[in-house]
């Protein structure tokens, strides 16, 4: 009987273990509150939000209920936030959007459904559930910032219409310099705005998920980028074109319809010539130049001391009215030669000659500042005018004084048509010269400095006699068979 009585007390004993084992399982499967612990977290896989643990929102403790209007409340205050954007400047533009309209969506589905499933399923089920519930559960954040894109350019894509506008400069008839100032261009910075108002969704995550509430923001300036021309008003004043500071003027109205061409297309080659500060300038690039847009024409050239027919007559006219107003405007020459005969347009010592391929006329800009070379044609005259930088105060002015006479020889060539021991002028000769040129600088009109510029000479042409073959010198047969050099000033070669 006592045997009996301890199976029985054992029995019941079993029962009640049991029985407390499964009513405390059953208490924890059918618990509606969150597991301790849990905490809910943005997820981003496309760089929306740089999450940190100050993101995380705390369910645990909370019921299931509880637990979900927190992750919909948090939701809904993220997608809810307004943004104000607005232009500065005169035409102000403001618009306020959620950022629900901007793209942002936060989607807590996958974390309600591991909530609800706290709930189904039997005893076991619910246990084994609970007791492996994640720690963190996941909100799914995307942004379609092309969604964001499309409203911003619907209503300040005008912005982005225009393209950037250079400034000018120009110069009046009055020779006085005139400045257009540039017009900058804008475009919409998307990338700054998208990393705005991202930053603002992170500062609103981890505001929610600390308990507390979005806090207004202000309104938002609408990024611009600034799309400057490639030539700023800025950038061409400072070149230092600042006023004209040289000018100088020849006579062609005498030449003939072949050189008028040629004075007329070299000056247009020569027009708005910019010299940069140190740049050289090579009168050779302006007659090639000349020579590919304008062609040349027949007219008088100076041939190894001869005035002859050729091509390119007149282009040292221009090179020689250049260089006075170079001279004018305080340069000095790398390369310059007088011509070997005096020109009707210019005293002597005051040309420039050229001759391709053996004479250059070169000189550079040495004034710090760009130098801007101007032409004009017009009424049989030429003008060179010279745009730079140079102090108000100070000219300079140029004299040439002839400090030697050159007499002209005589030369005997033979003629069939004159009698033997007579002589028949054909051409008288002309004096030669040799000519000083100076330059004198004043300042504030008095003389501060005086410079020989050049020392030219200018060759005599001797008289030309016509004799009887039977008359001449052997030697002087000789000199006159020798082959020179062909030397063609003030013109061309081909």
């Amino acid at each position: 009987m006592k045997k009996w009585h301890v199976i029985g007390i054992a029995f019941f004993a079993v029962l009640l273990a049991i029985s407390i084992v499964w009513g405390g399982l059953w208490l924890y499967a059918k618990r509606d509150v969150v597991p301790d612990g849990t905490r809910a977290g943005p997820q981003t896989s496309d760089g929306v939000l740089r999450v940190t643990d100050k993101d995380m929102l705390t369910l645990g403790g909370l019921t299931v209920d509880q637990a979900k209007e927190r992750l919909r409340r948090q939701a809904a205050a993220l997608t809810g936030m307004t943004v104000a954007l607005q232009t500065n400047g005169s035409s102000q533009v403001k618009r306020t959007w959620t950022m629900a309209e901007l793209g942002l969506s936060v989607d807590t589905t996958g974390a309600e459904q591991a909530l609800t499933r706290l709930r189904e399923g039997g005893v076991w089920t619910r246990a084994a559930y609970r007791h492996r519930f994640p720690d963190e559960l996941t909100v799914k954040v995307t942004w379609n910032t092309k969604q964001l894109e499309r409203k911003i350019r619907g209503v300040w894509g005008f912005l982005e219409a225009h393209e950037p506008v250079n400034a000018t400069r120009t110069i009046r008839a009055d020779d006085t310099v005139a400045y257009t100032p540039h017009h900058d261009a804008y475009r919409l910075d998307m990338r700054t705005l998208t990393a705005t108002i991202r930053a603002r969704v992170e500062q609103a995550f981890e505001a929610t998920a600390q308990g507390g509430t979005i806090a207004k923001s202000g309104v938002v300036p609408m990024p611009l980028t600034v799309v400057h021309p490639n030539v700023t008003l800025e950038k061409l004043k400072v070149e230092g074109i600042e006023r004209m500071i040289a000018s100088f003027a020849t006579d062609f109205s005498t030449s003939g319809e072949g050189r008028a061409h040629n004075v007329k297309s070299t000056a247009k080659s020569l027009q708005d010539w910019d010299l940069a500060p140190g740049e050289m300038f090579d009168y050779l690039t302006v007659i090639q130049a000349t020579r590919e847009s304008y062609g040349f024409k027949e007219a008088p050239v100076i041939l190894n001391g001869e005035l002859v027919p050729g091509i390119g007559g007149g282009i040292c006219q221009v090179s020689s009215t250049l260089y006075n107003a170079a001279l004018l405007a305080g340069f000095h020459m790398t390369e310059r030669r007088n011509h070997s005969l005096p020109v009707s347009y210019l005293p002597m010592g005051r040309d420039a000659t050229f001759a391709e391929g053996a004479i250059g006329f070169r000189f550079k800009n040495t004034t710090g500042k760009h130098l801007l070379i101007r032409t004009e044609t017009a009424g049989g005259k030429l003008t060179v005018k010279l745009f730079g930088t140079m102090p108000n105060n100070v000219v300079y002015k140029l004299e040439s004084k002839t400090v030697e006479e050159i007499e002209p020889g005589i030369k005997e060539v033979p003629s069939a048509t004159v009698q033997p021991g007579s002589r028949l002028l054909m051409s008288p000769g002309k004096t030669g010269y040799i000519v000083e040129t100076y330059r004198t600088k004043l300042v504030n009109g008095k003389a501060v400095a005086i410079e020989r510029i050049s020392r030219d000479k200018y060759k005599a042409q001797p008289a030309i006699y016509a004799i009887a073959p039977e008359n001449a010198q052997p030697h002087g047969m000789q000199e006159l068979g020798k082959s020179r050099k062909e030397v063609v000033e003030d013109g061309v070669t081909h």
